[in-house]
């Protein structure tokens, strides 16, 4: 059980939430890379890490998965 408690804890790095917090915001790949100093390549790097994360294939459907499990908010 406490092997589950850490993964939930610690699902999303402090940059994948940063880049799915602006994800929800309406902001597109590049408007992301700017604000947040990185590259577009990166941005999408860390959505498909995500996604892998959640088992899921897209964007949306891992903005919903997120929201499910208490780690974004809109």
């Amino acid at each position: 059980m406490k092997g589950n408690d850490h993964k939930n804890k610690f699902l999303l790095t402090n940059r994948e939430r940063e880049v799915f917090e602006l994800l929800v915001q309406d902001k597109t790949t590049k408007d992301i890379a700017g604000q947040l100093f990185i590259s577009e390549k990166t941005v999408r790097n860390h959505i498909s890490n995500v996604m892998q994360k959640l088992n899921v294939k897209g964007r949306s459907q891992a903005v919903v998965e997120l929201i499910k499990l208490g780690e974004l908010k809109i």
